[in-house]
């Protein structure tokens, strides 16, 4: 199913906001994803926790759907691939990889991101700390405050951006959403079985809620 896609262009950039929760960057043919974190169900389920297993062999299906539409040269993840020690899970990833083989993947590492680099290269996975792609920093934590300096305007992940709507009712929900500011942009978190975390915006903020077919502006 072809998803509905937001235009937004930044620093001369085209950009496509996917309801996914991912960002396809036209320019460079690259995914730009950030907190799948691979293997949390299996390391919840180990400690005894009821989840449904197969909800991250349904993360792995929505990246795959992205990637046969928009067939792009290049995937980035901003940190937060796998959640924890390898698992079952990982052996998935090796399936779902070798149906790719051509795909340049790249992590960029995140805290949770602790399986040896070993292991990663086996799959022909690119690793770096933050790299710089034309304008854009790719980075996992968000910068602490304005007065960071880099040599890019940073996209990054980590703390899994929400924003609050409320209704005439007193009813509220936290919908993920795409943040932007002056200096970087955040994205939400892509596994489905990760929360999120409203966010306080300022005045020049866009603001970009994920709804679940659209993603739609709200400042």
């Amino acid at each position: 199913m072809i998803s509905a896609a937001t235009p937004f262009s930044l620093l001369g950039q085209d950009l496509l906001l996917l309801p996914q929760k991912a960002i396809y960057w036209q320019q460079q043919s690259a995914l730009i994803i950030a907190d799948v974190h691979l293997g949390k169900v299996g390391h919840f389920r180990k400690a005894g926790i009821a989840i449904p297993r197969d909800m991250e062999q349904s993360d792995l299906a929505v990246l795959s759907d992205l990637i046969y539409e928009h067939k792009p040269e290049k995937l980035v993840f901003l940190g937060d691939l796998f959640h924890s020690d390898m698992n079952n899970d990982w052996d998935w990833f090796i399936l779902w990889r070798s149906q790719f083989p051509a795909l340049q993947i790249i992590l960029v590492r995140g805290n949770h991101d602790i399986i040896a680099d070993k292991h990663y290269h086996n799959l022909n996975i690119e690793l770096h700390d933050e790299l710089l792609i034309g304008p854009f920093l790719m980075m996992h934590h968000p910068l602490a405050n304005d007065q960071d300096e880099k040599a890019g305007y940073v996209f990054c992940g980590h703390i899994h951006p929400g924003v609050n709507l409320s209704g005439r009712a007193r009813q509220s929900i936290t919908l993920p959403c795409f943040a932007f500011g002056n200096k970087q942009g955040i994205l939400p978190s892509f596994g489905k079985f990760t929360g999120r975390v409203a966010i306080r915006s300022l005045q020049n903020d866009r603001i970009f809620a994920v709804l679940k077919d659209k993603v739609v502006a709200i400042a």
